[in-house]
C-alpha cells in the first residue's frame, strides 16, 4: 500500500457558507439626519443599501489557532468576517484582538462561489431601502444564487427596523447619547442574510426568527457580535446525511429541525409544497407546470416577495426527478428588470408592480400572476394556445386527486387541545406539512410517470437510441402539440439519458410499482428476446379463446400445470394500457416514511478553538450513545449515525477514527458512503497515521479500495448515442462493461466465462475484431430466429410460450432432410418443401446424446446420435462441421432440465440456454479447430451434472412440487418474510386473470410480489408497502389485504386494483400480528403490535371499535379460538377475552427454573392440543387445552438446529428452521405427526433458513427462504 504524498483535506461546510448584515452605511445615514433637520420629520427618503459585514466560516479566534506544524494536512484558522472601514475611533466596538479589525480591502477571506456582493444589496432590499416614519414587522424572503457553474446556493433575508439616533449613537460604541428630536419618529430597515448550499427555507426562516428577537434588545454595537456567534452556531452544525435522520438544533426559544434528504437523488425540501394549490386553481398548476415542461421564458408576479422563491420552488419539486436546466432568478429588484429581455428560456420573479411594464416591454413571455391566480402571454406573443394542454385523462385524474387533498392545518388540527408549548405546536405543523407534502409528490409523480411512462418503449437501451417519431405517432392527436413540444427540451433530454442509464430515481421506483405485469416479464427475463408461439400466431388472424368464468377458482392440481419456463416476451414496440394502473378513487392515503431526529448539543462562547473541540466531543459522545440504544434491526439509521461521526472525528483532525467509521458506513449502507471524501481523508494523511492505518486490518482494506479503485470511464450520460463496438483491446474488466452494454448479457460470472472462452490459448485480452464478430454473431442468430416461419400444425403442438433459440443449416437425418430447430422444452426437425415438422425429443426424455461418425463414400461424416426413453429408434443427423456444437449445446440443456426437474428450479432451465446461445457465438466468432474446447467452457450446468452432483433426498423430492424466485430481476436474492395465499373470486366487473387464486409474497423494506397460483407465473411484479419489514398479512372480505409493518401502519392492498390507497395509522409500534374474525358481520379485524397494543377494526369503515393493551411487550403473534384471543409475547402464551380481559397465562421452565423465551404458537382444537415453540431451539413444546394447568410435553426435534417458523396444515403440524444435511447448514421443514409427537417427514427445503411458512387450501404448503436463496418451495400436502 503506497503512501501517497499528503495534501491539503476540503471538508464538507456546515449548514452556512456566509452571513451578511446589509443595510445603509453610516454616511447615509448622516446625510439623512442632517436633511431631515432641514426638510422636517416627515420627510423620508430611500438610501442605497450596501454590505455593512460579512461572516464567513471558520469563526476560530486568530490567537487560539493550532500550532503550525502539528498537522500539515488541516489547515489554518482564521478571521472570516469584515466590517466596512468606518472611522477609526469606531473600531472599537469590535472588542476583539488587536489586528482583527481590517477592511475587505486588507482581510484575505474567500466568499463562497455564487455570492456576489455587489448584488447581494438589492436582492436583499428588491423594494429599495426606505425609512419609516414608525416601526414595522420584520420581514422575511428567499433568495436563489447560481455561480458560473450552475451550482445554486439558497438565501434566507430577514429585514427589520431599528430607531435611527444621532450619529454618535449609531455604530460607534457609545450607549449614553439621547435620540434628537428630528430623529425620533425615524425607523431604519437593515436586513441579515445567511446563505447556505442546501435550501432550508423554513428552518433557516426559524433561525433567523430567534436571532432578530436578540438583536431588537441589544445595543447597536452589539448586533456584529450576536450576528457572528449566530452564523458561528449555524457553521458549525453538520448537514444531515440522506435518509430517515433529521437533525434539531435548539435556538431559543425554537427548536429548529433540518429535514434530510430522503435519498441521495433527492432534494432536501424544507417548503411548503401547498402553497401553489392555494394560489392557483389546479387547471392553471397543470398549465404551469407545462410552461416549465416546454422550457419557456417565464416571469412569476407577486406583491410578496417571500412567495416569488417559494412558489417558483415548489413548481420545480413538482417535476423532480426532471430538472429545470436554464436562468433561475426568483427575485429580481427594479434594477435588474431587463434580465427578462433575455432571449433564453428562464424562470424569474417580480413585483406585481412592474407587471405592466414587463407586459407592454417584453415579447414571448409567460406572466403568471400569484396573487390574483393568472397565467398570461405578453405582448407579441400568439396566444395562449401557444401553451399546450397535458393529456386530458391526466389532467383529470390530476385535477380530481388535487382537489381531494386537505389544504388547511387548522381543519386537520382542529380536533387536537391547544398547544400551550411553542416548539409542540410548531411540531404539529410540522408533522401535518410533512404528510401534505408526501401526498402532492406523490400527486405530481403520479401526473409525470403518467406523461413519460410509453417513453421506454421507444427507447433503444443497446445504442441508447429514442425514436420520437415512432413515439408521436402513438399519441392522440390532441396531445401531439404537447409532445412535439417537450420532446425539444434540455430538460426532456436529460431525462432520456437517465432512462437509458438505468437510474433508479423517484420517476424508474413509481414506473416499476405501477407496471404491467407483461412488461415487468420482459424487463425482468434473463434469455435474449425471441418471438414467442403465440407472438407468431398473433400475426395470423386467429379466433380468441374464450375462457369459461367460474365464480370461485380454486388452486389447481400441480401435476396438471404447464409450468411455463420462459415467460412471452413482446419483442415489438407497442402501446400499453395504462387503464389499471389508475386508483380507484382519487382520494390519496400516503403517509411519509418513518423518521427519527437527533439533536445537535449547544455550542458555548466565546468561540475559542477549545470551545469548538469540547462542542465536537460533546457530539460525538452523544452520537456514540444514540448508536449503543440501537437494535440489530437499525442499520438504517445507524448508518447515519456513523456518517455524522466520521464527519466530525474528521472536522477534529481525527482522520484514523473518522475512517473507521466510514468503514463501518461502508459495510452498513454504501449507498451514503462518500467516497471522494474518504479518499481525501487517506491523500491527506501523515506518516504517522498511514503507519497506524497499515496496523488495522480494516483501514488497510477502505484504502485498498479507495485507491486502487479505478477511476470512473466517463458517464455514459455525457449524450444519448449508439451503441459503439470497442476499438481498443479488453482487459476482462473492460470486457465485462463491453458485454454488459450490450445488453447480450448481464451477469458477471457468466461473462468470466465468456472471456475465458474468447481467449482460450491467447493473451488473456480481447482485440476488437474478435469482440466484433461475437456481436455480429450473436445479432446475426437473433435476426434469424425473429424470421423463422413454423407450420400452423407446429404451433398448435407447441407450448404459447415456446421460442425458436437456434436453426441448424440443412441436414440430412434419418428422418428425412430439413432443419434442426431447439427451443428452450425440445428439439423438432422441419422437414424441407413440406409444412410439417417432426419431432426429435424433448430435453426431458433424453437418454443418451453422443458424436459419431458415418461413412459414406470413402467419407467420415460427423453425425449426431440422441437416443430418448420414450423411443427405441435413435435420431441421428449428419451435422458436419456442425456436430460437435449441437453435441454440447443438447447436452447443456439436458443437463439443465435435468437439474431443473430434480430441484424442481426452472430457472436452471433459462440459465443453460444463455449458455448454450453463448457457446454458439464463440463457435462462429473463433471459426477454428480449438473453438469447440473453447466453447466448452461455457457448459457449466452439464458439467455440474457430471462432477459435483448434488442429491436430492427421495422423500424432498417427491414432496417438493415447484420452486419459484420472487427476486427475479434483481441483483441479489432478498429474504422472504412473509407469504399469504388467497383463493381465487371473481366478481362481475373483474378480469378473468383476477379470479386467479394468488401468492402474495413480502420480501424486504415493504415491497410485496403477488403470484398468480394457478400457473405460478408473476401477477403483479413488485409494489411498496412503506419501507419496513412485513411482519403479517391477512385477507379480509376477499377485496382487501391488510399488511402489518413494522413501522407500525397497516397497509391495505385492493386485490382488484391491486393498488395500496388506504393505510392505519393507529398503532404506535410495529404492527407483528394480524387475524380476522369472520364470525362478524361486518368482518373484524384484530390486530396487535409489538409493545402489547391489540386493536379491533370493522373491516367495513375501517374504525378501531375496541382497544386495550396488555401488560407485557413483546407480543408477537395472536389467534383466535373460541372467542378468546391467544397471544405469544416474548416470555408467555396469554390468553383473554375479546375485551382484553386475562384468563391465563402459560409459561415454559428450563431445567434450571429459568424462562424460556417463545417464538410461536399453533393451536389445534381438534385434538385439543396446543403446539409451542421456543426462541433459539429445536424444541417444541405441547399444552393438552383440557387443563392449562398441567406442565407441557416436551418434544424435540431431531437434525434442527433452530426453529424459525410453524403452521398448522390439517392435523400436521410444519416447522419450519434450520439443520444440517450432507454436512452442510440447509433450510429445513419438519412434518410433525400430532398423535405420536414425532417428526413424520423431514424435507431438505432451501438453502437458507425457511423464513416463513402458509398453507394453500390445505392441499400445499408453501415456504419462503432466508436472502441467501430468496426463493419459494412448494410442497405437496398428504
Amino acid at each position: 500500500m503506497a503512501e501517497p504524498t499528503a495534501r491539503h483535506l476540503s471538508l464538507p461546510s456546515g449548514l452556512l457558507e456566509l452571513c451578511a448584515l446589509l443595510g445603509a452605511s453610516q454616511d447615509s445615514l448622516h446625510g439623512l439626519e442632517q436633511i431631515a433637520q432641514k426638510r422636517g420629520a416627515k420627510s423620508l427618503s430611500s438610501l442605497t443599501p450596501e454590505v455593512l459585514s460579512v461572516f464567513v466560516p471558520p469563526f476560530t479566534a486568530k490567537d487560539d489557532v493550532r500550532v503550525p506544524g502539528t498537522s500539515s494536512t488541516l489547515s489554518k484558522a482564521r478571521r472570516r468576517s469584515f466590517r466596512k472601514k468606518r472611522e477609526k475611533p469606531r473600531m472599537e466596538a469590535w472588542k476583539s484582538h488587536p489586528g482583527d479589525l481590517k477592511g475587505p480591502d486588507s482581510e484575505d477571506i474567500i466568499i463562497p462561489g455564487g455570492v456576489d456582493l455587489l448584488a447581494l444589496p438589492q436582492l436583499c432590499f428588491p423594494g429599495g431601502l426606505c425609512v419609516a416614519s414608525e416601526p414595522k414587522e420584520d420581514y422575511i424572503h428567499f433568495l436563489v444564487l447560481t455561480d458560473v457553474c450552475g451550482n445554486r446556493t439558497y438565501g434566507v433575508v430577514a429585514q427589520y427596523y431599528r430607531p435611527l439616533h444621532d450619529e454618535y449613537c449609531f455604530y460607534n460604541g457609545k450607549t449614553h447619547g439621547e435620540p434628537s428630536v428630528s430623529s425620533a419618529r425615524r425607523f431604519v430597515p437593515f436586513a441579515v442574510c445567511v446563505v447556505s448550499r442546501f435550501p432550508y427555507y423554513n428552518s433557516l426562516k426559524d433561525c433567523l426568527s430567534c436571532l432578530l428577537t436578540h438583536l431588537k434588545l441589544c445595543k447597536d454595537f452589539e448586533v456584529d457580535n450576536h450576528i457572528k456567534d449566530f452564523a458561528a452556531r449555524l457553521s458549525l452544525i453538520p448537514s444531515p446525511p440522506p435518509g430517515p435522520l433529521h437533525l434539531i438544533f435548539n435556538m431559543k426559544p425554537l427548536q429548529v429541525v433540518f429535514p434530510s434528504r430522503a435519498d441521495p437523488e433527492s432534494p432536501v425540501i424544507d417548503l411548503d409544497l401547498h402553497l401553489p394549490l392555494l394560489c392557483f386553481r389546479p387547471e392553471k398548476v397543470l398549465q404551469i407546470l407545462t410552461c416549465i415542461l416546454t422550457e419557456q421564458r417565464i416571469v412569476f408576479f407577486s406583491s410578496d416577495w417571500a412567495l416569488l422563491t417559494l412558489i417558483a420552488e415548489c413548481f420545480l419539486v413538482y417535476l423532480h426527478p426532471l430538472q429545470w436546466q436554464h436562468t433561475f432568478v426568483p427575485i429580481l429588484s427594479g434594477q435588474m428588470l431587463d434580465f427578462v429581455m433575455a432571449p433564453t428560456s428562464f424562470l424569474m420573479g417580480c413585483h406585481l408592480d412592474h407587471f405592466e411594464e414587463v407586459r407592454k416591454e417584453a415579447d414571448g413571455l409567460v406572466l403568471i400572476d400569484i396573487d390574483h391566480g393568472s397565467v398570461t402571454c405578453s405582448k407579441f406573443s400568439d396566444s395562449d394556445s401557444d401553451i399546450p394542454d397535458v393529456p386530458f385523462e391526466l389532467a383529470q385524474t390530476f385535477i380530481q386527486r388535487v382537489q381531494s387533498l386537505q389544504l388547511h392545518p387548522d381543519l386537520h388540527l382542529a380536533h387536537l387541545s391547544s398547544s400551550t408549548d411553542l416548539n409542540e405546536g410548531l411540531a404539529r405543523r410540522r408533522a401535518w406539512q410533512q404528510t401534505l407534502n408526501c401526498k402532492i409528490q406523490h400527486i405530481t409523480l403520479q401526473l409525470l410517470v403518467g406523461i413519460f411512462r410509453e417513453v421506454k418503449n421507444h427507447l433503444n437501451y443497446e445504442h441508447r437510441v429514442f425514436n420520437s417519431e415512432e413515439f408521436l405517432k402513438t399519441r392522440a392527436a390532441g396531445d401531439q402539440q404537447f409532445y412535439k413540444q417537450v420532446l425539444d427540451t434540455y430538460m426532456f433530454h436529460s431525462f432520456l439519458k437517465a432512462r437509458l442509464n438505468g437510474r433508479m430515481d423517484a420517476f424508474a421506483r413509481m414506473d416499476l410499482d405501477t407496471q404491467s405485469e407483461e412488461d415487468r416479464i420482459d424487463r425482468m427475463l434473463i434469455s435474449p428476446r425471441r418471438p414467442t408461439v403465440e407472438k407468431m400466431a398473433s400475426r395470423k388472424a386467429s379466433p380468441l379463446h374464450i375462457t369459461h368464468r367460474r365464480m370461485v377458482v380454486s388452486m389447481p392440481n400441480l401435476q396438471d400445470i404447464s409450468l411455463p419456463e420462459l415467460p412471452p416476451r413482446n419483442s415489438s414496440l407497442r402501446i400499453m394500457d395504462t387503464s389499471s394502473c389508475k386508483s380507484s378513487s382519487p382520494v390519496l392515503k400516503v403517509t411519509p416514511k418513518s423518521t427519527y431526529t437527533f439533536k445537535i448539543p449547544e455550542i458555548h462562547f466565546p468561540l475559542l478553538s477549545q470551545c469548538v473541540q469540547t462542542y465536537y466531543t460533546d457530539l460525538t459522545t452523544l452520537l456514540s450513545k444514540a448508536m449503543g440504544l440501537l437494535g440489530p434491526g437499525d442499520s438504517l439509521i445507524l448508518a447515519r449515525y456513523f456518517y455524522l461521526r466520521g464527519l466530525i472525528h474528521a472536522r477534529q483532525g481525527q482522520l484514523l477514527s473518522a475512517l473507521l467509521d466510514f468503514q463501518n458506513l461502508y459495510k452498513t449502507d454504501i449507498g451514503i458512503f462518500p467516497a471522494d471524501l474518504v479518499k481525501s481523508m487517506v491523500e491527506s494523511m501523515s506518516a504517522s497515521e498511514w503507519a497506524q492505518a497499515e496496523r488495522t486490518p480494516e483501514l488497510r482494506r477502505l484504502i485498498t479500495e479507495v485507491l486502487d479503485k479505478p477511476g470512473e470511464a466517463p458517464k455514459a450520460d455525457d449524450a444519448v448515442k449508439n451503441f459503439e463496438l470497442p476499438k481498443k483491446h479488453m482487459q476482462l474488466n473492460d470486457f465485462v462493461k463491453r458485454v454488459q452494454e450490450s445488453g447480450i448479457v448481464k451477469d458477471t460470472v457468466v461473462i468470466h466465462r465468456l472471456f475465458e472462452a474468447l481467449t482460450m490459448g491467447h493473451e488473456k485480452q480481447i482485440d476488437p475484431e474478435t469482440f466484433r464478430d461475437f456481436y455480429t454473431c450473436w445479432k446475426e442468430t437473433e435476426a434469424e430466429a425473429q424470421e423463422v416461419s413454423l407450420p400452423a400444425l407446429l404451433m398448435d403442438h407447441l407450448d404459447k410460450n415456446e421460442c425458436v433459440y437456434k436453426l441448424s443449416s440443412s441436414v440430412r437425418t434419418n428422418r428425412g432432410v430439413g432443419k434442426i430447430a431447439m427451443t428452450q422444452k425440445r428439439l423438432f426437425l422441419l422437414p424441407e418443401g413440406r409444412p410439417d415438422y417432426v419431432e426429435i425429443a424433448t430435453f426431458r426424455n433424453i437418454e443418451e446424446v453422443k458424436n459419431s461418425t458415418m461413412v459414406f463414400l470413402l467419407l467420415k461424416i460427423p453425425t449426431l446420435k440422441i437416443k430418448t426413453v420414450a423411443k427405441k429408434e435413435v435420431f441421428e443427423a449428419n451435422l458436419k462441421s456442425e456436430c460437435d456444437l449441437w453435441h454440447l449445446m443438447v447436452k447443456e440443456m439436458w443437463a439443465g432440465k435435468k437439474l431443473a426437474d430434480d430441484h424442481k428450479d426452472p430457472q436452471y432451465v433459462q440459465q443453460a440456454l444463455t449458455n448454450v446461445l453463448l457457446m454458439d457465438a464463440v463457435v462462429g466468432t473463433l471459426q477454428s479447430s480449438s473453438a469447440i474446447h473453447a466453447a466448452s467452457k461455457l457448459a457449466y450446468f452439464d458439467k455440474m451434472k457430471n462432477e459435483t452432483p448434488m442429491a436430492v433426498p427421495k422423500t424432498t423430492s417427491e414432496t417438493l412440487k415447484h420452486k419459484i424466485n420472487p427476486s427475479a430481476g434483481e441483483t441479489a436474492p432478498q429474504a422472504v418474510d412473509v407469504l399469504l395465499y388467497t383463493p381465487g373470486r371473481l366478481d362481475p366487473a373483474e378480469k378473468i386473470e383476477d379470479a386467479h387464486p394468488k401468492l402474495w409474497c413480502a420480501l424486504n423494506e415493504g415491497k410485496v410480489v403477488v403470484f398468480d397460483a394457478s400457473s405460478w407465473t408473476i401477477h403483479q411484479h413488485r409494489f411498496k408497502v412503506g419501507a419496513s419489514k412485513v411482519n403479517c398479512m391477512v385477507m379480509a372480505e376477499h377485496s382487501q389485504v391488510w399488511v402489518g409493518s413494522e413501522d407500525s401502519v397497516i397497509y391495505i392492498i385492493n386485490v382488484h386494483s391491486m393498488s395500496c390507497n388506504k393505510q392505519l395509522t393507529d398503532h404506535r409500534a410495529a404492527v407483528t400480528g394480524l387475524v380476522v374474525h369472520n364470525g362478524k358481520k361486518p368482518s373484524e379485524v384484530y390486530s396487535c403490535s409489538l409493545d402489547g397494543t391489540v386493536l379491533a377494526w370493522n373491516v367495513s369503515t375501517l374504525r378501531v371499535i375496541s382497544r386495550f393493551q396488555l401488560p407485557y411487550g413483546d407480543l408477537m403473534s395472536i389467534s383466535l379460538h373460541s372467542d378468546r384471543l391467544w397471544c405469544c409475547t416474548g416470555r408467555s402464551i396469554v390468553v383473554v377475552t375479546m375485551q382484553g380481559f386475562h384468563r391465563h397465562e402459560l409459561k415454559i421452565k428450563n431445567s434450571d427454573k429459568a424462562p424460556v423465551p417463545l417464538l410461536a404458537f399453533q393451536l389445534l382444537p381438534e385434538k385439543e392440543q396446543l403446539w409451542v415453540a421456543g426462541a433459539g431451539c429445536s424444541d417444541l413444546y405441547v399444552w393438552s387445552m383440557k387443563d392449562l394447568s398441567q406442565p407441557p410435553q416436551k418434544t424435540p426435534v431431531p437434525d434442527c438446529t433452530e426453529i424459525s417458523c410453524m403452521i398448522r396444515v390439517k392435523r400436521q403440524i410444519w416447522v419450519g428452521g434450520r439443520g444440517l444435511s450432507q454436512g452442510r447448514p440447509r433450510g429445513k421443514i419438519f412434518v410433525m405427526d400430532v398423535e405420536k409427537m414425532t417428526v413424520e417427514k423431514e424435507l431438505v427445503a432451501h438453502s437458507d433458513t425457511v423464513k416463513t411458512l402458509c398453507s394453500a387450501e390445505d392441499r400445499y404448503v408453501l415456504s419462503g427462504a432466508g436472502r441467501e436463496e430468496g426463493k419459494i418451495a412448494i410442497w405437496k400436502v398428504e
